[in-house]
């Protein structure tokens, strides 16, 4: 929760400082954004790549446990495409953009920013920076009520890291490693399907 307000809170500093143009003109440069996404994906590939833990789960686990991050992928564009027809001004293809971040604020946002536009970047920054929230907030309700994967479901890419704790509090080891594999594989969709949404839908 900490981690998720403190980067609200710079967002909010930022959206401030642009819209009384506090910041000098070079931070407006939108190579800038370019370079700090190609930073990104160069650290997200390190962070995966030097987690061991994280193959040792992926040959570990049960084949069918590729169905969780499937279900989430499924869930999360047919929700925001359903949601799509009750918003004005966004249509499915870019509540379906919106949706693939699945949590993942930071990337997903300075993606969809770039190849579509930045009010689009914004929603999906809120939109997922919400979703984490949601789940720190709502796991014990969601696990009590539609099962121990249901936690994880609404994590989203964040169920390997920020939400693990919570996730593994209140439905076990046993879950915090699916929440982990599950976490892994909508990371390394994230960029693949907000491109594909964005292009070729």
């Amino acid at each position: 929760m900490k981690g998720s307000l403190v980067i609200l809170a710079f967002f909010t500093v930022g959206l401030i400082g642009g819209i009384y143009s506090v910041f000098p003109d070079w931070l407006l440069n939108e190579d800038l954004t370019t370079y700090a996404l190609f930073v990104l994906m160069f650290l997200v590939g390190i962070s995966i790549g030097s987690d061991k833990n994280a193959f040792y789960v992926l040959r570990k686990l049960n084949f069918k446990v590729v169905l969780v991050p499937l279900t989430v992928v499924v869930g999360s564009l047919v929700g925001t495409s359903l949601i799509s027809i009750l918003l004005s001004d966004i249509n499915a293809k870019e509540a379906m953009a919106v949706g693939a971040g699945f949590g993942y604020y930071s990337l997903s946002s300075i993606f969809i920013g770039q190849m579509h536009s930045q009010e689009l970047g914004v929603i999906a920054l809120l939109s997922n920076i919400f979703r984490e929230i949601i789940t720190l907030l709502a796991v014990p309700i969601l696990v009590k009520y539609f099962g121990k994967l249901a936690g994880i479901a609404t994590g989203g890419a964040t169920a390997m890291d920020t939400t693990l704790p919570i996730i593994v509090k209140y439905t076990g080891k046993e879950y915090g490693i699916i929440a982990i594999f599950s976490g892994i594989i909508l990371t390394i969709l994230v960029p693949v399907l907000v491109t594909m949404i964005l292009e070729f839908l």
